[in-house]
């Protein structure tokens, strides 16, 4: 029955200056009315509602104000570059730098590479993407350098 995830939300403290966030990152704006705007991440298959709130600083987990955006592979290579042309800042993960991004996340039978940045409101964002979904053996956390020249 299910297909996949159609939308989720975050909270946001001014919704103009998120959707120009958004729009920067090249989300097109689906909707937009009051203190809500829908964004598509797929055209017709899924979208991100932003919702301005006085309750956007809620402490962080990331079961309430994270979201990851699958990339392709052969974009991991120059994502950290596409960010810094767009004056969004890398942040430290699971405590690597910036400068240690993407960084390969052991979800052991599947690798998935992935980089970190916060939006206006400091909810976390995650550009992701499966590098290997047959795994063999356990591995530590580490940088996608570290892992290509394994």
């Amino acid at each position: 029955m299910i297909k996949g995830l159609y939308e989720a939300h975050l909270p946001v403290s001014d919704l103009q200056k998120s959707v120009l966030f958004y729009q920067k990152l090249g989300l097109e704006l689906a909707y937009k009315q009051n203190q809500l705007a829908f964004f598509w991440i797929v055209k017709g298959e899924s979208s991100l509602g932003l919702w301005e709130s006085k309750e956007v600083l809620l402490d962080y987990h990331p079961s309430i104000r994270h979201i990851a955006f699958r990339i392709d592979e052969e974009d991991l290579l120059q994502v950290k570059e596409w960010l810094q042309s767009i004056d969004i800042e890398v942040r430290t993960a699971f405590g690597y730098s910036p400068a240690q991004q993407p960084l390969v996340l052991p979800n052991y039978p599947y690798a998935h590479a992935a980089i970190y940045f916060a939006d206006p409101d400091g909810n976390s964002i995650e550009l992701i993407s499966p590098i290997q979904l047959d795994v063999d053996k356990e591995f530590p956390m580490m940088s996608l350098n570290d892992w290509t020249t394994a």
